[in-house]
């Protein structure tokens, strides 16, 4: 079994203000876990720069120019109320898409059997043509497209378990019957959205909302009669996963309380479901995930699930 690991330094050079959650430390704790020795049959690659092509699938141009426009030279730009760009942001960005479809590229062509693609800012909250919530483009959509234009997927499939929804990937892919976006998240939670309600124009959105206080087995109930059947059913080429981890119980951000074990549990579901259904095929993107503590253990538990250990 072998998964594919990718990070990008850039990542590091995305500066936001002091004590703001999105933080240089996130990837910080992530490299210092990943470094244990249960790690090194990991592959390791460096993210390539995302190609403006692969952008502008899901961002308009003229959106992608305001965006690289608006990066600073010095200081921050703050993009709305909490996402800011830096001098270094604009490059981490590009990175994140550039690992994300690298991963499918690696994954589709069967050259390893899954990925993890370790990068920041997280991108799921990033409308058509509005950044928000951190999040300055969005890498886990771009990633579907690239596999669909590039590789000649008919369906994918998006798996978001971040704590908060993405809404952004959502609304990108709400009359798209050859995406299906599936998400677990806190409700009532920034951005608001993601009712039940919410099945999109073609019906390939599912949402399975969550309340405060919440645990590992309301997660699991939710994921096994709402989700998981109907990815099932969906059948897609390509999983996705939209892998946020700000649902752990010591998060500052939100208030449901899973544990490493539930982000273990629901990979190894997701990949017994790829096995059946997409040729074994999974790539995950970093999302959320706040405690540094808290994210350092559930991505571990997530990539230990990746490894089939």
């Amino acid at each position: 079994m072998s998964t594919l690991f990718i990070t990008a330094p850039a990542g590091l050079q995305h500066l936001t203000p002091p004590g703001h959650p999105e933080r240089v430390d996130r990837l910080k704790a992530l490299d210092r876990v990943f470094e244990q020795e249960k790690f090194s049959t990991l592959l390791r690659e460096n993210a390539p720069r995302g190609e403006r092509e692969d952008i502008i699938r899901v961002h308009p141009a003229d959106f992608v120019d305001a965006m690289e426009e608006a990066s600073p030279t010095e200081g921050l730009v703050r993009i709305d109320s909490d996402t800011v760009m830096s001098p270094g942001s604009w490059e981490a960005v590009l990175r994140a898409v550039g690992g994300a479809c690298y991963a499918v590229d690696e994954v589709v062509a069967r050259k390893v059997d899954n990925a993890f693609v370790c990068t920041r800012p997280p991108g799921h909250h990033c409308e058509t043509r509005r950044p928000m919530g951190f999040c300055l483009l969005n890498q886990v959509a771009i990633a579907a497209r690239h596999a669909q234009k590039v590789h000649g997927l008919d369906r994918v499939a998006i798996v978001d378990f971040d704590v908060h929804h993405g809404n952004g990937s959502q609304e990108i892919f709400w009359a798209d019957d050859s995406v299906l976006y599936a998400s677990t998240h806190e409700m009532p939670l920034y951005p608001g959205t993601g009712a039940v309600t919410e099945t999109g124009a073609v019906g390939t959105i599912v949402n399975a909302p969550l309340r405060s206080g919440d645990d590992g087995e309301k997660f699991r109930e939710a994921m096994e009669s709402r989700i998981l059947p109907r990815l099932e059913t969906f059948a897609p080429e390509l999983i996705l996963i939209s892998a946020g981890f700000d649902a752990h119980k010591n998060d500052p951000l939100a208030s449901l309380r899973l544990v490493d074990t539930d982000f273990g549990w629901i990979t190894k579901r997701l990949m017994e479901i790829a096995d059946k259904k997409s040729g074994g095929r999974v790539v995950s993107v970093l999302e959320g995930g706040y405690d540094l503590e808290g994210l350092a253990t559930s991505a571990a538990a997530h990539v230990t699930a990746l490894m089939r250990g």
